[in-house]
């Protein structure tokens, strides 16, 4: 099973103990998976992803103690007037002559508890939800069918201090996280403390792998810069010697050649601690450096 296939089954396992936020999260559904049909006066739900038929299901039963009827490929609330009480219960619009018009985004006064918007983001991401593999990518997703879903699904997310954007894709407007902490957040805010669990593990992962690799980079960078110093520091030696002499160099510059001459694959640091008197980094490299001088003057 993919990471948001798991993440969906623990969501879908989360039931508020609390009817208003049952109703939040019902109403979640309703938005993004029903559709009106028959005579226009019947609710469905028509979807393929069986965590959300048996999540509505189930919060129908325990909201307004009634059974869905399967019809086709959809389920159909029951013609017993159950309809008017979910329009009622979840601020659903209802023309005059009784036909169902649903509205394209949830009333505010189900979702105005933070425990009530946490589950109506829960059954938005278990309806129109996505999220790739932690270990490759981190990027989740909502995909909405109105504009004024995806920006209410944003304002939403604001409020948890969780930034998303949308943009547009074909026929779709899609509410998407790509920063990694930012999907920590709503995976803990929408109740998925297992999958938030895996995800902190991968990202630790991650982070180690790609602290191991920048470390191993720079010193791989650092071997090749020392080695390409040492080595035309010796080409310029070398060069003094046979076409200046050593005898020719000042005692501090005659030592410091010979020294280098002596441990061709030394650090700095390590060169000066074979000098006498000792000297430090700075003055090797001083030293190295005007030995550099010289063996161009005699090249030029």
């Amino acid at each position: 099973m993919s990471f948001s296939g798991t993440v969906k089954e623990e969501l879908a396992a989360h039931i508020s103990s609390a009817r208003h936020c049952q109703l939040a999260e019902l109403a979640a559904y309703i938005l993004f998976n029903c559709g009106v049909c028959g005579d226009g006066k019947h609710l469905c739900l028509d979807t393929e992803n069986e965590a959300v038929a048996r999540k509505c299901f189930t919060l129908l039963k325990k909201t307004f103690n009634i059974e869905t009827v399967m019809r086709g490929r959809s389920r159909m609330i029951p013609d017993d007037g159950t309809e008017r009480r979910i329009i009622q219960a979840l601020y659903l619009a209802g023309s005059e002559d009784g036909k169902i018009e649903l509205t394209k985004t949830v009333n505010p006064l189900l979702i105005r508890h933070s425990c009530c918007a946490r589950a109506w983001l829960r059954g938005a991401f278990l309806s129109v939800g996505s999220m790739s593999d932690p270990r490759k990518s981190y990027h989740l997703e909502f995909v909405c069918d109105e504009k004024a879903q995806a920006i209410q699904l944003r304002t939403v997310l604001a409020e948890f201090q969780i930034e998303a954007r949308i943009i547009g894709r074909k026929k779709y407007q899609v509410v998407y996280l790509k920063e990694g902490a930012g999907i920590v957040d709503l995976l803990n805010v929408m109740g998925a403390h297992v999958s938030l669990m895996e995800l902190e593990n991968t990202r630790i992962l991650k982070e180690m792998r790609n602290s191991i690799n920048r470390r191993v980079n720079c010193e791989t960078a650092n071997i090749s810069k020392t080695v390409t110093a040492a080595g035309r520091q010796i080409e310029d030696i070398l060069l003094i010697r046979e076409r200046y002499g050593f005898e020719n160099l000042p005692d501090n510059l005659r030592q410091m050649a010979e020294v280098r001459l002596e441990y061709p694959d030394a650090a700095l640091k390590e060169l000066g601690g074979y000098l006498e008197p000792v000297v430090g980094k700075s003055g090797v490299n001083h030293r190295l450096r005007r030995l550099s001088e010289i063996a161009d003057k005699i090249r030029s």
